[in-house]
């Protein structure tokens, strides 16, 4: 189908906006408050615009110069007047659901109250489109190489000891630890358990907490959870003998673990506790320091299985394993904030507050979202993962639907550091490809505009869904209830299929993406797949890898 241009239609086109226009010009200001604030007014429009290729290596990024001038500018002012480079602090929740937190809606609404979390989030960026991989361990790798779970490999998360990580793969921790930065890591690891792969040796100048996740290290233990392991002496004899860490451990750079002690079901009740004071120490420690920080927090709440510390056992309104753990997350994330508070340094850190993924819906109780699916899904309800980035005076109190990858921390951090943009492509081996989008000045900018054009999904090593503005086109789906029809579904039961071709929802009318409008909205279909085609070329120069996974 060929389609012409005719001046008459332009004619008639300008005649019927210039009403419009002059109605916008009479509108009080009150009513225009919200403009530039990505997802209100629509600014972007991204879908129809092209992206701009800033390195052969590295995503291509929806450019806005004058929020990047307006940015670099108040860094530069900010280093004057603080001499260093600034600190970031990546505080990661495990498995909490996008409506878990009050700024997101829940809250004390669904019974676990998050004051503080809420508190710190009114005054920075809340993301309301966030996105990290489908489970825990392809976010935290994700997170640390800027690379989507497809292109560092870790597409499952390693259990009982099994082989794979982040050895011989470029790290933030590390590129920043080249450019003076203290690296700290607390809290649940689960990117590898090999030596290579552990902390200390990816970047990390002291690491302190666990090496894989939670239920690995109680489940076997606990006769309630598994009696048929747990009540057989040769079951738990085999466990035992995996290749696996079973201890809360503490390590620095280049050196062996040390065993701090034995994680039992009894001693995990303290752990998040013993961590945050560890977390307090150091962020006091270096603020007696002329060097900036990264510190990566990973808490263990709130993976199942929850076992309550005594001081907030019931302490939520929901009274569940789940809510009181949140309860207790809401004053972990406090006491860090409070020692920055104290200290003196937020006004010089960047704290970025998410999750590694959707709720847990298999294991009840467990955490709530909005959205369909939960984790281990590319359903929004696996993905979506409620965050904010907060830095005292700033970033501008807002929200913005605007689009972050987890990717996108990678190099924001770099830029921070004094690499933004293209510069790090200079960081890393060029047959690394970047996926992550530099975001600093959308965080930083006034009313800043996301720079990222468009959200990649991915099942089991394989591109399944796209999204571009509000609408998003689903090529792999993953069904909970395809064999079997009772008991708690997720992302981790079912099967994975192949659409017809036409899946495509609105995220904004349709959030639970069960009413595909693809037949009916073939205009919306043809920059998606595009979009998606364009990605599938990047694979294949810089191709898949798959190191971890479930086949």
């Amino acid at each position: 189908m060929e389609f012409s241009f005719s001046p008459k239609l332009l004619v008639v086109a300008v005649a019927a906006a210039l009403p419009l226009i002059a109605s916008a010009a009479d509108t009080p200001s009150t009513a225009t408050a919200r403009k530039g604030f990505a997802g209100y007014d629509h600014p972007n429009q991204y879908l129809v615009k092209p992206a701009t290729t800033i390195a052969d290596n590295m995503m291509p990024v929806m450019q806005h110069p004058a929020q990047d001038k307006e940015t670099q500018q108040k860094l530069a002012e900010l280093e004057k007047k603080t001499g260093k480079k600034p600190n970031v602090v990546v505080f990661l929740l495990d498995d909490v659901g996008w409506m878990d937190v009050g700024f997101n809606g829940g809250g004390v609404a669904v019974g676990n109250p998050t004051p503080d979390i809420d508190a710190v989030a009114s005054q920075g960026l809340i993301l309301t489109s966030a996105y990290s991989q489908p489970s825990s361990s392809p976010t935290r790798a994700t997170i640390l190489t800027g690379q989507y779970s497809i292109h560092h490999g870790i597409l499952m998360p390693p259990m009982y000891g099994q082989p794979g990580g982040l050895q011989g793969l470029t790290t933030l921790p590390q590129l920043l630890h080249d450019q003076g930065y203290v690296t700290q890591a607390i809290g649940k690891w689960h990117m590898g358990e090999n030596k290579e792969s552990q902390p200390q040796n990816v970047g990390f100048d002291d690491f302190r907490g666990f090496n894989s996740v939670s239920d690995m290290y109680t489940e076997w233990r606990d006769v309630h959870v598994n009696p048929e392991v747990a009540l057989s002496p040769a079951r738990s004899e085999y466990i035992q003998k995996l290749p696996f860490s079973k201890d809360d451990v503490h390590a620095v750079r280049g050196g062996e673990q040390e065993a701090i002690a034995d994680i039992t079901p009894k001693y995990m009740e303290d752990l998040d506790q013993r961590w945050m004071e560890y977390g307090v120490k150091f962020l006091d420690k270096m603020a007696k320091s002329d060097k900036p920080f990264f510190l990566y927090y990973g808490t263990r709440g709130c993976h199942f299985d929850n076992y309550p510390n005594a001081k907030y056992a019931g302490s939520s309104p929901a009274r569940t394993s789940y809510g009181d753990c949140m309860v207790e997350m809401n004053d972990i994330f406090a006491n860090l904030y409070k020692a920055l508070e104290k200290n003196g340094q937020l006004d010089n850190t960047l704290i970025v507050f998410t999750s590694d993924n959707g709720p847990e819906a298999e294991v009840p109780p467990h955490g709530r979202t909005p959205f369909r699916g939960a984790k281990g899904s590319t359903w929004e309800g696996g993905v979506r993962v409620p965050t904010f980035v907060y830095w005292k005076g700033m970033i501008q109190p807002r929200k913005s639907d605007g689009i972050v990858d987890l990717a996108d921390l990678f190099p924001t951090a770099l830029d921070l550091a004094g690499h933004p943009g293209a510069k790090v492509a200079n960081l890393v081996p060029k047959t690394t490809f970047i996926d992550g989008v530099d975001q600093t000045s959308f965080f930083l900018g006034t009313n800043g505009q996301s720079n990222r054009k468009a959200e990649h999904y991915f099942l089991n090593g394989k591109l399944s869904a796209v999204r571009m503005d509000e609408f998003k086109y689903h090529v792999l789906i993953q069904q909970p209830y395809a064999y079997t029809q009772s008991g708690y579904q997720g992302g981790f039961t079912g099967t994975v299929m192949q659409t017809a071709g036409s899946s495509v929802f609105n995220l904004y009318t349709d959030p639970q993406e069960s009413d595909s409008i693809g037949v009916r909205h073939i205009p919306m279909g043809v920059p998606l797949q595009t979009e998606m085609h364009a990605y599938m070329e990047i694979l294949k120069k810089y191709p898949p890898r798959a190191q971890i996974k479930s086949d």
